[in-house]
């Protein structure tokens, strides 16, 4: 009898692991089809959701203004961006791919010409010796050293190239992010009310003070890192423009990423000040020199401005975040990656605080701009 009971038993047993294998196997393909359905939508939704937390206070300030109407708000503000995007993306793009290809159209040709550094630039105080000497050596020896290496340098240019044929994807990217932004900010009830009920379930009681410490990281990562390089960077790069320099759209981009990297402009701005002394009039050089240099020291300006206070995300976590969001992500990841890695730092130090973040959040936000942030949690 007892054999029996067992022998049943042994059948229940395996007759519930087989219909469970079953039902999680059932599951888990679901959950592949449904991923792989959705996953062109991630990167442009999560980008669209970090936007509409940073832009929610204009908002509300621009909702005001319109008597209550923020369907009107949210849609301005997205034209807005689509404008401030559209513009400099076709000025900087055509000026990077025609640099690429008048480049090409040199190496090919093999009159490769650097012009020889004038007695101006000795002439600079403190690094102006050593820049003449080393841009002397360069110049001496370009031509030689150029062709050597013609072959690796044309593949690096021809892969440059197709990276600027793609860069068009990203601005659609931006686009539909911004779009999807403007959703977002529109329907922000229903949205706070649907992450608050997720946010309950995974952290706890401390959802509100973890989703208000994610909000303020959002902004001021996105305002006080992204938005001031962005700023940085048309600085630099409309004084490049308007004295029309030689690759002023990479160097822009160059500026860009540096500014995103938490890394000194001025790596590039002190350089360009040199080439412009040996290769302009000198009313223009001087000009050109105190608009790019002032550009290159704007972020000292801007961060205290547009940093949200006590949220401090060290240099290294933005930098890792930017270049990991880019190889991810493309270009877009050059801003998303820095803006989610830093979420992740400051909710990670404040899990090691005790689980407790609303210490740090109270340093982060200003206490007028509370209604803001509960708004755009």
């Amino acid at each position: 009898m007892d054999n029996e009971a067992k022998a049943q038993q042994r059948k229940e047993f395996i007759g519930n692991m087989t219909e469970s294998a079953i039902r999680i196997g059932l599951l888990a393909i679901l959950v592949i089809w449904t991923y792989d359905i959705v996953r062109p939508f991630i990167v442009p939704a999560l980008w669209g959701a970090i936007i509409a937390v940073a832009l929610m206070p204009l908002t509300h300030r621009l909702e005001r203004m319109l008597k209550g109407r923020r369907g009107l708000a949210a849609t301005l503000i997205a034209l807005v961006g689509i404008a401030l995007l559209v513009t400099p993306f076709v000025v900087v793009s055509g000026s990077i791919f025609e640099g690429v290809s008048n480049t090409l159209k040199v190496l090919q040709s093999g009159e490769i010409h650097l012009p020889e550094p004038t007695q101006r630039v000795a002439e600079i105080p403190i690094i102006g010796e050593r820049l003449f000497e080393v841009w002397h050596n360069i110049a001496s020896n370009l031509e030689k050293a150029i062709l050597h290496f013609l072959p690796e340098i044309k593949a690096g240019f021809s892969a440059l190239a197709g990276v600027i044929g793609s860069s068009l994807a990203t601005l659609v990217m931006f686009i539909i992010s911004l779009l999807i932004a403007a959703g977002f900010m529109a329907n922000s009830e229903q949205c706070a009310a649907a992450m608050s009920k997720v946010a309950v379930r995974a952290v706890g009681p401390n959802a509100h003070a973890w989703t208000s410490l994610t909000a303020a990281t959002i902004r001021s990562v996105l305002l006080g890192v992204v938005g001031v390089a962005f700023i940085q960077a048309m600085l630099i790069g409309s004084a490049l423009f308007v004295f029309g320099l030689p690759a002023a759209g990479l160097l822009t981009l160059v500026a860009l990423f540096l500014g995103i990297a938490q890394l000194p402009a001025l790596i590039i701005v002190l350089p360009l000040i040199g080439y412009a002394y040996s290769s302009m009039e000198g009313t223009s050089a001087t000009i050109f020199s105190v608009w790019i240099f002032l550009g290159g020291i704007s972020d000292n300006i801007l961060k205290p401005m547009l940093m949200g206070r006590g949220v401090d995300v060290p240099m290294p976590v933005i930098l890792i975040g930017a270049i990991g969001g880019m190889l991810f992500a493309g270009i877009i990841g050059l801003f998303l990656g820095a803006v989610v890695l830093a979420i992740w730092y400051e909710l990670f130090i404040a899990w090691l605080n005790g689980g407790e973040p609303e210490a740090v959040l109270a340093q982060a936000e200003a206490p007028e701009s509370q209604r803001d942030v509960e708004a755009a949690e």
